[in-house]
């Protein structure tokens, strides 16, 4: 049986490589790269844009970026995410998956969907929109159950920020994320247990962050002052004066916001 399978195999191979120019040049390896990441590249492009604020990004400090965001603004021509940007935001995704599996295995109660639906939220008729990673329900480590479960992946520079400064200050955008998941869904009584993996070592960190009222309300508020700016037609202000602002630098909408719109 496995000599017939190896000769089957043989000769497919055989006759593949007679049809094909077996000149193998580094421009050959760079052609397959690009198709690579022509085909993430147009896979994201084909994803249909929210038109809802996401909870995740509310703790963005521009909230003209956010209202951008919200109004379905078109990205400036060169600011999409390139191919290996996109890979490691799918790698997130696998990492979460590989913990969710390692809390499991250790006995602890991680729920992560409902009915095949990931848990979330909606307020403001829709407008403002959340997905929890999950909830721990119980576990073998005495704590205080059920609590929000958020998974997070950084580069060993980041991690070693976490570590030392915590999730508040490290990444505010995370911290705002928490407290408002926290709020909506009914999960404020307890910590939330914060999970980070170090993508170049794959330590773990967790911080037990407990309920933020006032970030919650805050980032609440916020995102009823993008939906009601945007249903006067107005714009909110920038973030800076300038737009050689580090956060503008790096912006999707610089160009538009800056150039398109002036300095008002």
């Amino acid at each position: 049986m496995m000599s017939t399978q190896k000769n089957t195999l043989q000769t497919f191979l055989t006759s593949t490589a007679e049809n094909q120019n077996n000149s193998i040049t580094t421009s050959h390896s760079e052609d397959i790269i690009a198709e690579l990441n022509r085909a993430v590249i147009e896979k994201e492009r084909k994803q249909s844009k929210r038109k809802y604020l996401g909870a995740s990004s509310l703790g963005d400090p521009c909230s003209r970026k956010l209202q951008y965001r919200y109004i379905g603004m078109t990205i400036d021509e060169g600011k999409g995410f390139p191919a290996n940007t996109l890979r490691t935001f799918a790698l997130g995704h696998t990492i979460e998956d590989m913990m969710i599996m390692y809390f499991r295995d250790a006995g602890f109660d991680l729920r992560t969907d409902k009915q095949g639906e990931q848990f979330g939220f909606e307020t403001a008729n829709g407008e403002v929109r959340g997905h929890i990673d999950g909830v721990i329900c119980s576990g073998p480590v005495h704590l205080a159950y059920p609590m929000l479960w958020e998974c997070k992946s950084a580069s060993d520079k980041k991690f070693k920020e976490f570590v030392r400064k915590g999730v508040a200050e490290a990444n505010p955008v995370y911290a705002a994320q928490i407290a408002l998941y926290q709020a909506y869904m009914n999960l404020s009584d307890n910590p939330c247990c914060f999970t980070v993996l170090n993508k170049n070592t794959s330590e773990i960190y967790i911080e037990l962050v407990p309920f933020d009222s006032a970030l919650a309300q805050a980032t609440s508020d916020k995102a009823v002052n993008i939906i009601k700016a945007t249903q006067a037609q107005e714009m909110l202000p920038r973030v800076a004066q300038n737009d050689d602002y580090f956060a503008c630098k790096w912006c999707e909408f610089r160009n538009t916001c800056w150039e398109k719109e002036g300095v008002a």
